[in-house]
């Protein structure tokens, strides 16, 4: 079996999907991003084969994507994130027209050509309120692991706005909701809330008056996040079943199409080789 890797290195983690000639996904496997982009694209690498059940030998070519891209020497193209991220969603959701991307770092907002391919796109600012960042941020004041804060935002009856979108001042937000004794529920709703009406403005941005949105990266992984999305928006979203590995997917496809165009070429330098 021969297969292409896609390895996205982000900002908090790395993932990485193993595709065959066909399109389907193989393998995965997720580590934390440190400092060394390849001692964790290799970590990452491993249980992605292990579940695959071939090793490294059967990697006809390697795609990376994201921060450390350009940092692993075993690499055999580097694409853009934002290129690889839509390419993942328009395989998955071929009628979606819109990209949202949220990851720790950035959020971007891609809008899709009929092909799939970008047309364009716009990136938050660069403070951390408009990110899953600040998410992780929040769930540490709260004491609360990031796994648990979409579940729990499902259960607010009043949530509670957070209208800063300097990271530091929205802290100061939470903090003063906390001690005016708001609930978990209501203040973790309100964060999904107003990252939710950024999101829609970044979207409006690439200009976005309806149609399917596609909802990719970890934080498509809270419900509470989606619920709020689903509510300020007012559009067709649609979560892969793993939105984390969405980017890494398309880098893999995006892979195969490059091994799909050096074939003839190599086939043709065989030819007069042997003439």
């Amino acid at each position: 079996m021969s297969l292409v890797a896609g390895i996205d290195l982000g900002s908090g983690r790395t993932k990485v999907v193993l595709v065959d000639e066909t399109g389907r996904l193989r393998g995965r496997g997720v580590a934390r991003t440190k400092g060394d982009f390849e001692a964790v694209a290799n970590e990452a690498l491993e249980p992605a084969l292990a579940e695959a059940g071939v090793t490294r030998g059967a990697l006809r070519y390697v795609a990376t994507t994201g921060l450390g891209r350009y940092s692993v020497s075993f690499r055999d193209i580097q694409i853009t994130d934002i290129t690889c991220g839509a390419k993942g969603a328009a395989f998955l959701f071929p009628s979606t027209e819109y990209v949202l991307d949220m990851g720790a770092q950035s959020t971007r907002a891609v809008r899709l050509r009929e092909n799939g391919k970008v047309k364009e796109f716009h990136m938050n600012e660069k403070c951390a309120a408009g990110s899953g960042g600040f998410l992780e941020r929040a769930a540490k004041y709260l004491e609360l692991a990031v796994e648990e804060i979409g579940q729990r935002s499902l259960d607010s009856r009043a949530p509670q706005p957070i209208s800063s979108v300097c990271a530091v001042l929205a802290e100061s937000e939470i903090i003063n909701h906390v001690s005016e004794g708001r609930t978990v529920e209501d203040i973790l709703a309100g964060i999904h809330l107003s990252l939710a009406e950024r999101s829609l403005m970044q979207l409006k941005r690439v200009g976005m008056k309806g149609g399917e949105v596609t909802f990719i990266g970890g934080v498509a992984l809270q419900a509470g996040m989606v619920k709020a999305c689903e509510a300020k928006w007012g559009f067709t979203i649609h979560v892969p079943a793993e939105p984390q590995y969405t980017t890494a997917l398309g880098a893999a496809l995006l892979g195969w199409q490059r091994v799909k165009k050096l074939q003839p070429a190599a086939s043709a330098a065989q030819t007069v080789r042997a003439a």
